[in-house]
């Protein structure tokens, strides 16, 4: 299972604001389970989301228990509803 999701944030681009959430959001690649973990910035001007974030589970187990552990909880509370201006996510099975 791939997760993916693309956002933009509230915070100016090179910002210590955009610094400190992205370290911020690095620290979920510790959850057990994560795999692949990977933070992209955003260069098409076709997409108005500046970033995109991309995990790698081997079961859908794992990618609850990611969404529930209290790392991820703590990070949705402490930065993601307060700092992202907008979002779309995305969560895949691989079809082969």
């Amino acid at each position: 299972m791939e997760h993916t999701v693309t956002f933009r944030l509230k915070h100016p681009t090179g910002s210590p604001a955009e610094t400190d959430f992205l370290s911020a959001l690095e620290e979920l690649a510790e959850i057990p389970g994560v795999k692949n973990f990977r933070i992209r910035r955003q260069v098409s001007p076709k997409n108005s989301h500046t970033f995109g974030l991309s995990i790698h589970f081997d079961s859908d187990e794992d990618f609850r228990a990611y969404s529930n552990h209290p790392l991820h909880d703590a990070f949705v509370q402490e930065h993601w509803i307060t700092e992202v201006e907008d979002f779309q996510e995305s969560d895949f099975e691989v079809m082969q």
